[in-house]
């Protein structure tokens, strides 16, 4: 229990709830812990929405159910991957106006209604079109959630805090595997078993939208539109001592800076240096999505159907790829900061590649064999290893340190909508990919992509560990 009542003044509902003490002294640490773990529902609702459908496509292709082709497959997926490519631009525009609080209730609500929508959708249509708004609350949340955590963090905590959003994410996927299991084989007769796993998502939606109603404003925000009072009272709420007082002078310093700063524009990016950070950043969020780390995601029950399993074996053999994934992500997040940003990446490259073209060869050699689709389950399962231990977190650390500042919005921007649209891209094609070509050729398709990817990280990225923003800004300015 809280030292302290966290309540909401209801007269200021619409503007600003802040924690406030009792009797009691009020305990920063603690209620940092609380806005953590509610504005993190965000990133478990965006990994469970994106690692549903893995378990919930197979029920849903039936002729009784929605009568999916391989193409409205491929739409179904990924229309929310579209939606979350559209949502993470708009979204951040949302916040700046809104603010940070306000636009998370309304993604929550957004959450929730675009959720319950995919459950009772009677055709295909309206379930692609439910998806796609589902896929605007999972980009907004991608780029609010991140941004809050990280204003509502003190410097010393804040990498770990954010972080703990990603783990979130992937915490979200693996439940939703674990759901998609037990409802599959409890209810497997039943052809409308995928509205089932669906409807879980509505649930940690309502706990959102009701969490951040006793959650402060960010204190940068309120401080951007003038409410320096309110944006210290929520600084003393989360800082130790005088700490409050000193950051606030901070963070109006930096509000000034920035309004004497001049807008960066498209042109900044014809800059040759520039230009070269910029191809370099979509390259890695391009590699990052190539490489088919979704086509296990969104399709790793099909893909184990494919190979040999049965659908309740299938179901239950993706809940090892979802553990792998949350056990390397936590494994990847704890060695990132204590090893070569470059070496860690193209270990991780060289791992996926090998993980690729081993299932590519054993579906090739071991074709009809019974021992096949537990080759391509342990094979998955390494490749999610690599990928997630160590190139899904180098993609976005080196992203996050690459780009100088004045150019780190647009540039940023740039390189992850093309990793969502790269993202959209595989989702949609893949189960086409996988029913003309099969699971062989499209897994050597994606071990290509995964060797051009050390050849472009071996040859651009240069190693940015240990060293300064500016000093990264500097070495790309020299080379």
């Amino acid at each position: 229990m809280l030292k302290e009542e966290w309540k909401v003044d209801n007269a200021k509902l619409s503007d600003h709830h802040s924690m406030e003490t009792g009797k009691h002294k009020k305990d920063p640490k603690k209620n940092l812990r609380l806005i953590t773990i509610v504005a993190t529902f965000g990133g478990l609702l965006f990994g469970y929405d994106t690692g549903v459908i893995n378990g919930a496509l197979p029920f849903m292709a039936r002729p009784d159910q929605l009568n999916l082709t391989p193409f409205t497959e491929g739409l179904v997926a990924s229309s929310l991957v579209l939606g979350a490519a559209i949502g993470s631009i708009f979204g951040g525009r949302l916040s700046d106006n809104k603010g940070h609080r306000k636009t998370i209730l309304y993604l929550a609500i957004l959450f929730f209604f675009a959720a319950l929508g995919c459950v009772v959708a009677p055709n295909t249509t309206i379930m692609i079109s439910f998806r796609f708004l589902l896929g605007l609350a999972v980009g907004g949340a991608s780029v609010i959630i991140p941004s809050y955590l990280a204003e509502m963090s003190p410097a010393e905590r804040r990498g770990r805090l954010v972080t703990q959003n990603e783990l979130m994410i992937v915490t979200g996927q693996f439940l939703a595997y674990v759901f998609n299991a037990v409802i599959g084989n409890t209810f497997d007769e039943a052809g409308h078993v995928w509205r089932y796993m669906l409807v879980i998502a509505t649930l940690p939606a309502v706990a959102l939208w009701l969490g951040v109603l006793i959650l402060p404003e960010s204190p940068r925000w309120l401080a951007s539109k003038g409410r320096i009072g309110e944006a210290l009272k929520t600084l003393r709420q989360i800082r130790e001592g005088a700490s409050a007082e000193k950051e606030l002078k901070n963070i109006e310093a930096s509000i000034a800076e920035m309004k004497n700063t001049k807008k960066v524009t498209f042109k900044d990016l014809r800059i040759p240096w520039i230009k070269k950070i910029v191809v370099l950043g979509i390259g890695i969020g391009a590699i990052s999505q190539l490489v088919g780390i979704n086509s296990i995601m969104y399709y790793g029950t099909q893909i184990l159907q494919n190979s040999g399993f049965g659908t309740k074996a299938a179901l239950i053999g993706n809940v090892a790829n979802g553990l792998i994934s949350l056990v390397a992500v936590i494994i990847g997040m704890s060695i990132m900061h204590k090893v070569n940003r470059r070496s860690m990446f193209l270990t991780g490259l060289i791992g996926v590649t090998a993980a690729l073209i081993s299932i590519g060869i054993s579906t090739l050699l071991l074709a009809d064999s019974p021992s096949l689709p537990y080759v391509v389950l342990s094979m998955t399962c390494v490749y999610l290893a690599f990928f997630q231990g160590a190139v899904g977190p180098m993609t976005w650390l080196t992203l996050s340190e690459i780009f100088p500042a004045r150019i780190r919005g647009i540039g940023m921007g740039m390189a992850v909508l093309f990793l969502w649209l790269f993202n959209f891209l595989v989702g949609l094609f893949f189960p086409i990919l996988l029913d003309s070509v099969g699971l062989s050729a499209t897994f050597f398709l994606f071990a290509v992509f995964a060797i051009a990817g050390i050849v472009f990280i071996g040859k651009y990225l240069p190693e940015t560990r240990g060293l300064s923003l500016e000093q990264i800004e500097e070495n790309f300015k020299q080379n």
